[in-house]
């Protein structure tokens, strides 16, 4: 009996599969056959719960997934995977393909995905060179790009700086910063230079 297995994936721990998992059990998928990875990239070449998925495909079964971004980045990866599928003799569903199901165990659906997955590895690049250029743009107007706020502000480091040239341990001050030892001298010498 031929089944459908489903995989749902984000990027981040704080986003939801929700969606995705509400269409693929819509489109058939049982909750037994669906594999969910959170917080995992689909840059990354091991997925545990989508390794889980293809374990789980026999002859005649269908992976089922909502979007085409769920499988990868590359076309050519994308396209190595579709014809592993068929060389195992398993089908790939994608849901939400260019408005309908597009399914690559026949020519037309094989057509229309070797050309979306083209299509989506040109999105993603132009993505990344928009995100570079305005980095790169921000950087040289001395703009802010962003990061993890410093807690401890410069000034603070100073009156610590003057305690610890006082007598007092370097360890402590550190400590009443609330940072190591080691990050307190970094920040120091950064002061200094």
């Amino acid at each position: 009996m031929t089944k459908l297995i489903g995989y749902a994936r984000v990027s981040t721990r704080p986003q939801s599969t929700d969606r995705q998992e509400a269409d693929l059990l819509a489109a058939g998928v049982r909750r037994d056959d669906l594999y969910v990875d959170q917080g995992v990239s689909g840059a990354r070449v091991s997925r545990p719960k989508f390794d889980r998925a293809l374990d789980a495909l026999e002859v005649g079964d269908t992976l089922v997934i909502t979007t085409l971004d769920r499988l990868g980045r590359s076309t050519q990866n994308m396209l190595d995977f579709a014809q592993s599928l068929r060389d195992r003799g398993a089908g790939l569903r994608v849901l939400n393909l260019g408005g309908g199901n597009v399914d690559t165990s026949t020519p037309m659906g094989s057509m229309l995905f070797t050309i979306m997955a083209a299509l989506a590895q040109m999105e993603h690049d132009i993505k990344r060179e928009r995100i570079l250029d305005s980095v790169s743009k921000r950087r040289a107007a001395g703009k802010n790009l962003g990061g993890r706020p410093q807690r401890v502000t410069d000034s603070q480091i100073r009156s610590a700086i003057h305690l610890v040239e006082g007598g007092d341990p370097a360890a402590q001050a550190a400590r009443d910063l609330g940072m190591s030892r080691a990050t307190f001298y970094r920040r120091s010498r950064a002061l200094s230079d």
